[in-house]
């Protein structure tokens, strides 16, 4: 395995409009992915993403940097990395959301790259990788089933 990069595709009954703000914005990111999320969908702007219970140590805390925000096309950020750094593509991981009209719905194509620029040892590097494999296969069938929900009652 190559360990280079993760990339899925699903189709979602949502318009480019309605998808975008749901992989943007963090009011809506907390229904599918992070328990919180906090940041603003501008580029350059930072803040974090945090999973678990916060009152535990179990909590499991992100940095978070936008690197990309084009309505209604693409949403990208860079994370994993050392919160007193920038980040950077050598540092960070890189989470695109690109997003295609496909009749009435939304292609969404999501790509994670950088995991072997981290330079990080072997079995750490699969670790990592194997860990955000498995991350995207629980949390995207979850976006899945909020933005059903989202444009039910919209």
């Amino acid at each position: 395995m190559e360990y280079g990069s993760i990339e899925r595709e699903i189709r979602v009954e949502a318009t480019p409009e309605v998808v975008y703000e749901v992989v943007s914005r963090p009011e809506h990111l907390r229904q599918w992915w992070p328990d919180e999320a906090e940041f603003q969908s501008v580029p350059g702007a930072t803040g974090v993403i945090s999973f678990g219970d916060s009152a535990t140590p179990n909590s499991h805390v992100e940095p978070l940097t936008v690197v990309e925000a084009d309505p209604p096309r693409r949403f990208s950020f860079r994370w994993v990395y050392d919160p007193a750094a920038v980040a950077t593509p050598a540092n960070s991981l890189l989470v695109t959301f690109d997003l295609v009209p496909s009749g009435a719905g939304t292609l969404l194509r999501l790509t994670e790259t950088g995991f072997r620029e981290r330079g990080w040892q072997a079995a750490v590097l699969e670790e990592h990788y194997r860990d955000h494999l498995s991350g995207w296969d629980h949390f995207l069938p979850r976006l899945v089933t909020y933005l059903a929900r989202l444009v039910a009652t919209s």
